[in-house]
């Protein structure tokens, strides 16, 4: 009877392990994607899946936030779609979880989508004065080696303006101004640009604030007078200073401008006024263009935008 009973015993611990290992009944397999039962060739196959469909997320994510970064007055899902060449409920995917982090926002108007703050902050932080200075700086050489005149970049600073690059040209009687110097913005011509960037009520508030100080007898010190000459610099592109802060020079200068198209500097150059006419401001003009829009595409402008950067 013992020996009958173990039989009996181990019969009834071998069904335990087989359904213990038997799949339930009506219920397929499933496969383990790793570990024991999976090969490694199944193993690697899943992986390189999982990585190539996240690159692949990670491109669309990209091309979709560079074409609504280049349309400054917002685009449409259905246009977006087109423009990226992806299915509309894949883009529209895609950007929702943009705008949940805030990178892409939605005009509640129009329901076209725009670019979010955080991503002005993010290239605002790469985009800092160090990198713009080295981004800047050779532009400017080559700027001051056509031109023979020394060549600025400047940036905002409260009401005024601040030169953060600068080069001399290889000609006699250089410009002696160092980096770091503040000039006003209403009687300098890198200035002017700065102002001409600016909306209208922000500007009315720039000139309620400062004074109109005459620092040459051509500086422009009645209001009227100063916004009639910025409505025409956001026409033609350019600003001119004809020995308004200086009685002994003259410049010009054309807006800079960042991937979204806003204004972020003003490039120029300056020169002695026996040197400099108006004919030969506007003579070399065209360079102080190219160069604009150069150091407009290394900030990240699109062509299309740099293009207009000193328009």
């Amino acid at each position: 009877m013992t020996g009958r009973n173990e039989i009996m015993k181990n019969r009834v611990k071998g069904r335990e392990k087989q359904d213990a290992t038997r799949p339930a009944r009506g219920r397929p397999r499933k496969t383990p994607a790793s570990g024991t039962g999976a090969s490694v060739a199944d193993i690697d196959d899943e992986a390189e899946d999982r990585q190539r469909g996240g690159v692949q997320s990670l491109g669309r994510a990209f091309a979709i936030m560079e074409e609504v970064a280049h349309n400054r007055d917002g685009i449409a899902l259905a246009e977006l779609s087109k423009r990226v060449g992806l299915h509309n409920s894949t883009t529209f995917h895609l950007v929702q979880t943009m705008v949940s982090l805030g990178y892409i926002r939605q005009m509640k108007d129009s329901k076209r989508y725009r670019v979010g703050r955080p991503l002005f902050a993010l290239a605002a932080s790469a985009l800092d004065e160090i990198e713009m200075v080295s981004l800047a700086t050779p532009v400017l050489e080559d700027l001051s080696r056509e031109t023979g005149e020394s060549c600025h970049f400047a940036v905002r600073m409260g009401d005024s303006v601040v030169v953060i690059a600068r080069t001399a040209g290889p000609g006699a009687f250089q410009l002696a101004d160092r980096v770091g110097v503040v000039r006003p913005a209403h009687c300098t011509a890198l200035g002017k640009i700065i102002l001409a960037a600016l909306r209208p009520d922000q500007l009315d508030r720039l000139l309620d604030r400062v004074e109109l100080k005459a620092y040459t007898p051509k500086s422009i010190t009645e209001r009227s007078l100063l916004k009639e000459q910025i409505e025409e610099i956001r026409r033609s592109g350019i600003a001119f200073d004809d020995g308004e802060f200086d009685p002994e020079v003259r410049c010009v200068a054309m807006p800079v401008r960042d991937f979204s198209g806003n204004v972020i500097g003003s490039l120029g150059i300056s020169g002695p006024i026996w040197r400099l006419s108006i004919q030969a401001l506007q003579g070399r003009s065209r360079a102080v263009q190219a160069a604009a829009e150069r150091l407009s595409a290394e900030f990240g402008a699109p062509r299309k935008l740099a293009a207009v950067a000193s328009r």
